[in-house]
């Protein structure tokens, strides 16, 4: 079983930008597809962007599409969001999620490894 941890959370202004990073233990992420979720406060946990197990695929929320940016490095057993033009929407607890063989699932129920979240605050 793969564990998951995120890091690289933070506060920034509108307009900037922020890396999260996702951290596997446990076995390799070659075999996984990986996925970004968010939950912002008072809000449901949504999709952000996913990655297939091979990186041939990406698939984007429309919120984020042009914003931000997912890669996964399977030799460092990480994946990454690049976070780029920054919203006070964008603010939320954002999640890193595998799901073993998958194509870039945006359903959350796909997903059956999570981290506990980091938090990005984005102020106006």
């Amino acid at each position: 079983q793969v564990q998951l941890v995120e890091s690289g959370g933070g506060l920034v202004q509108a307009g900037g930008s922020l890396r999260l990073s996702c951290a596997a233990s446990g076995r390799t992420l070659s075999s996984y597809a990986m996925g970004w979720f968010r939950q912002g406060p008072g809000k449901e946990r949504e999709f952000v962007a996913a990655i297939s197990y091979n990186g041939s695929s990406t698939y984007y929320a429309d919120s984020v599409k042009g914003r931000f940016t997912i890669s996964r490095d399977n030799s460092k057993t990480a994946m990454y969001l690049q976070m780029n033009s920054l919203k006070p929407e964008d603010t939320a607890v954002y999640y890193c999620a595998a799901a073993l063989w998958g194509p870039a699932y945006s359903a959350p129920e796909r997903y059956d490894t999570w981290g506990q979240g980091t938090q990005v605050t984005v102020s106006s």
